[in-house]
């Protein structure tokens, strides 16, 4: 029962978020509201009891062994291979007795609702239309890998997403220093942050922030790991725990992920190919800065909108090695951009597709539907996004008066 009452406060708090939000005014989004997080909650309720492998060698024995070594007194200790700052949380979950995996899911359910609520923001800063802003929070929440993420896998990345999107928003509405704190923290939770943080160059570029601002960046992971450092744990290690597990990531091309090594299956010269892609990732970038800095007095938030969501599918698409869960920037963004850009709402559906694809991959245990192609459809899904992300770029900024 813990976890349907959990489930309960969590479904008050997002109606407590929209209600705040000015966004149920009528009695019509009063009731629709209420029946959707109802069914969202339902939905993931459904979820709970499921333990994957993940859950059963990795997130339950970092617990229980959290909980043998005295709790917070155990983060001295190289436990787990995630960033201090998710280990504070497991911490506080040994000292309970409620089953840890409700807690982990209960968890990355909360900021399941943070995510939608932060890309129903993103919303509000192109449009004040309610009907806009309630269905970007709630097709947020509804989202295949959203849903699957965290209340059936009992994975975190809606905790470091929420905190990715929030950063996007807070730059576009000219808040710099929460912006480069967001983006901290989301960085300080999972390296997949990454995936957005270049686009931080083309915010530079439309001075949403300055350069000074950035220093709050370390400052903030600094402070977010601190805690982990004064129990005992060593500050440098502490510090650089991304560049000592860099060697960890795994040989592979591809790890159930629909990114362009999908379409090169049993491919030879694996470091070759893998050499191939980093540079197709920062020739990218490197094509993206030069041309957003040729227009950046045109830099409105839609351009800077586009930019983001364009970084984050087009990274993990170029880069080997990469997983399953590492377009669910990419997902959460996508939902963003199609309230701005309606006509383009293939956008999401292909990004949730080809994402979904890898989801399925894991979860399943085989390929969906058995077929190998089915990871090669989720990269061809992604060229047409990149596609089309780049001639809206394109065509946008060429009509955009400085």
């Amino acid at each position: 029962m813990e976890a349907y009452y959990g489930l309960l406060i969590l479904g008050v708090l997002a109606f407590v978020i929209l209600w705040a939000e000015g966004a149920l005014k009528t009695k019509a989004a009063l009731f629709t509201a209420a029946a959707l997080i109802l069914a969202a909650m339902v939905l993931r309720g459904v979820c709970m009891e499921h333990e994957t492998l993940d859950y059963q060698n990795f997130l339950t024995r970092w617990v229980r062994t959290i909980r043998e070594q005295g709790g917070f007194k155990a983060l001295q200790w190289n436990i787990g291979n995630y960033n201090v700052p998710y280990l504070y949380f497991l911490a506080l979950f040994s000292y309970s007795s409620i089953r840890d995996l409700y807690l982990i899911k209960l968890l990355s359910i909360a900021f399941d609702v943070l995510l939608a609520w932060g890309v129903m923001r993103t919303v509000y800063c192109f449009t004040d239309k309610r009907a806009k802003v309630l269905a970007a929070f709630f097709v947020t929440l509804f989202l295949p890998t959203v849903v699957l993420n965290g209340a059936y896998w009992g994975q975190c990345d809606s905790i470091y997403g929420a905190f990715a999107v929030w950063s996007v928003y807070f730059a576009l509405k000219d808040k710099p220093v929460a912006s480069v704190c967001m983006i901290a923290l989301s960085f300080a939770l999972k390296l997949q942050a990454v995936f957005l943080m270049p686009v931080f160059l083309i915010f530079l570029f439309a001075r949403k922030i300055k350069w000074w601002h950035l220093v709050f960046f370390p400052v903030t992971y600094i402070l977010v790991v601190l805690p982990a450092v004064l129990l005992g744990r060593p500050f440098k290690s502490t510090l650089l725990l991304y560049f000592n597990q860099a060697g960890t990531v795994g040989g592979g091309l591809n790890y159930n992920s629909s990114s362009m090594y999908a379409l090169l299956r049993g491919a030879e010269n694996t470091e070759q190919l893998a050499a191939i892609g980093i540079f197709a990732a920062f020739a990218f970038l490197a094509l993206l800065y030069l041309f957003c800095f040729l227009r950046r007095r045109q830099l409105d938030n839609k351009a800077l909108l586009i930019c983001s969501l364009l970084v984050c599918v087009a990274v993990p698409f170029l880069l080997p090695h990469m997983h399953d869960r590492y377009f669910f920037l990419a997902d959460a963004l996508s939902v963003a951009f199609v309230f701005v850009c309606v006509k383009l709402v293939h956008v999401p559906v292909f990004v949730s597709f080809a994402s979904l694809m890898g989801y399925c991959a894991y979860l399943t245990g085989r390929w969906f539907l058995n077929k190998p192609q089915s990871m090669a459809w989720g990269a061809i899904a992604l060229i047409a996004v990149l596609f089309t992300l780049i001639v809206e770029l394109v065509a946008h900024l060429s009509t955009t008066k400085a």
